[in-house]
């Protein structure tokens, strides 16, 4: 089992249909859980996807519509019958109303302390104490205020043993040359960390659910190794997209191109489509984007593309 998934929780949009729960995606990073727009059905969709609450760390809600925040009663409610104590909730500071009915819709036993992250402007950046990555929340177009968000992970480096081992490199020496950036190996020479050593990248992730295509989209989704995108139409209903505040798949698919995406996963459909349609929305993204597409299917799990070879040491 991949340390950094995708598991698809639902994929349908404003209605839930027999083959697609309403929205719901959990991020699994390094024993980290990140559970977006919960709708509703999310709790019984995550007994059947094998997850749990405990491993929900986060909750992040994009906008206040329906189909991605219905089902906060249940995980809410879940996480305290099932001894969760701590959890974080990121959502759009406008609807903080909204928050608090869906956090206390009903009577229940209450013992989880859920810390709150309103978000509100342009650009947010979250608080996550600690966690190996960032989270960055930015504001998107659509008829009601909705955000987008992106996890990074930060650059760091690859120790190359050949290069450790020609200079005598070895053992705690080594967790000294990664903290001090040198070290002074057994002939007495100083050996620095980008002798032994090659830049590598955070990886990155990024959710992007309903909104028009704009600035923030792509800033988002820029250079990510997995961009969860909404794909809510098919192109030849562009007018609906662009009216109501969606994207198509062949906006999404350009969306990945222009921010050189790795892997592309497509979720978020319509309701007006059958099972037999989900070819076209591939096909359609891949008019524009040579990479890799996934047409998101409930109970999937998608894994983070791995990091490319590393260069010879």
């Amino acid at each position: 089992m991949s340390n950094r998934e995708l598991v698809v929780l639902g994929t349908s949009s404003a209605v839930p249909t027999r083959h697609r729960n309403h929205n719901g995606h959990l991020l699994r990073w390094d024993g980290h859980g990140l559970l977006f727009d919960p709708g509703e059905g999310t709790q019984r969709q995550m007994i059947h996807a094998g997850v749990g609450v405990h491993d929900v760390g986060w909750i992040c809600l994009t906008h206040f519509h329906g189909d991605h925040c219905l089902g906060v009663p249940g995980i809410v409610q879940r996480m305290s019958r099932d001894g969760v104590t701590e959890a974080d909730a990121a959502f759009p500071a406008s609807g903080a109303n909204y928050w608090e009915r869906l956090r206390h819709a009903t009577a229940f036993h209450d013992v989880v302390r859920i810390h709150e992250h309103p978000l509100s402007g342009p650009v947010t950046e979250l608080d996550t104490g600690g966690a190996p990555f960032t989270l960055t929340a930015r504001r998107l177009d659509h008829p009601v205020e909705a955000y987008g968000y992106r996890l990074a992970e930060p650059d760091g480096v690859t120790m190359l043993p050949a290069a450790l081992a020609a200079r005598g490199v070895r053992g705690p020496d080594i967790r000294r040359l990664q903290r001090d950036g040198r070290v002074t190996a057994p002939d007495g020479r100083t050996v620095t960390l980008e002798e032994c050593s090659v830049p590598r990248p955070g990886q990155k992730a990024a959710f992007v659910m309903d909104t028009r295509l704009c600035d923030p989209v792509l800033e988002l989704a820029d250079g990510v190794d997995l961009l969860v995108i909404e794909s809510t139409f098919l192109d030849e209903d562009a007018v609906l997209a662009r009216d109501h505040g969606h994207l198509t798949a062949v906006q999404a698919g350009r969306v990945a191109s222009e921010a050189d995406v790795r892997r592309l996963v497509l979720t978020h459909f319509s309701e007006r489509y059958r099972t037999e349609d989900e070819g076209r929305f591939a096909e359609q993204a891949a008019s524009v984007f040579g990479g890799e597409i996934v047409v998101a299917r409930d109970l999937e799990r998608v894994a983070v593309p791995p990091r490319g070879p590393l260069p010879p040491g």
